[in-house]
């Protein structure tokens, strides 16, 4: 694993990790947090560490968040930046919650995204988690940030979201699911938040098969 550097402020900075021999694609893991800085790209480590070792690049991209510099636009900008930093070809974003939210963003404004997969993702600011996306933005700034208001994306979205998810309602993959024309809904019973980045759970094989997915497809 080697840090790197994308920018000046302390967390302005990634992990890039590179597999022995040929790679099957390129990944960027955004790990969540609700944007906050006390939630850092420790998060995304044992995903790297999985997704590595299925022969992809990845790309751990730790960003300004509240609390931190971040807010918005910097956060969004940060992922943007990131991105375009490491060459690795066609990317495809797998984001958890916050991540999510912003792996959906990448992907709708940057070139080098092929797809997301967005794990209990935040997709709707305007419904069932709005206190903690106005931590995030303002109320006028939801029709930039929100993926629900950016629909088409314009890529495939694939949304992961456990059945029993208490921090982020599944509510929130099933309703964007239905207004993306380009998404796909994989609902797991019995399946809570964090299970979607915990690998060796069914959650996280579902994840972890959607890169797969949506790698071979770019």
């Amino acid at each position: 694993m080697q840090r790197i550097a994308y920018g000046g402020h302390p967390s302005q900075f990634g992990e890039l990790y590179v597999p022995e021999g040929a790679t099957q694609g390129a990944v960027v893991v955004i790990h969540g947090g609700f944007w906050h800085q006390r939630y850092g790209l420790e998060l995304g480590r044992p995903l790297a560490e999985v997704l590595v070792a299925d022969g992809f690049a990845v790309w751990n991209i730790e960003y300004r968040r509240v609390g931190g510099g971040g807010g918005w636009p910097q956060t969004g900008l940060d992922v943007l930046a990131a991105i375009d930093a490491v060459d690795l070809g066609p990317v495809v974003t797998l984001g958890h919650s916050a991540g999510g939210h912003l792996a959906v963003w990448a992907a709708k404004h940057s070139a080098r995204v092929v797809g997301a997969v967005a794990q209990a993702a935040v997709l709707d600011f305007t419904k069932h988690v709005t206190h903690r996306a106005l931590e995030l933005c303002t109320e006028e700034q939801f029709a930039e940030a929100s993926p629900a208001a950016l629909v088409p994306i314009g890529k495939p979205v694939i949304c992961v979201h456990g059945d029993q998810d208490e921090d982020v309602p599944v509510a929130q993959s099933v309703e964007f699911c239905a207004v993306e024309p380009q998404a796909e809904l994989v609902v797991v019973e019995g399946a809570g938040h964090m299970d979607v980045i915990t690998p060796g759970t069914e959650s996280w094989e579902r994840c972890r098969a959607s890169v797969v997915r949506l790698a071979r497809d770019c």
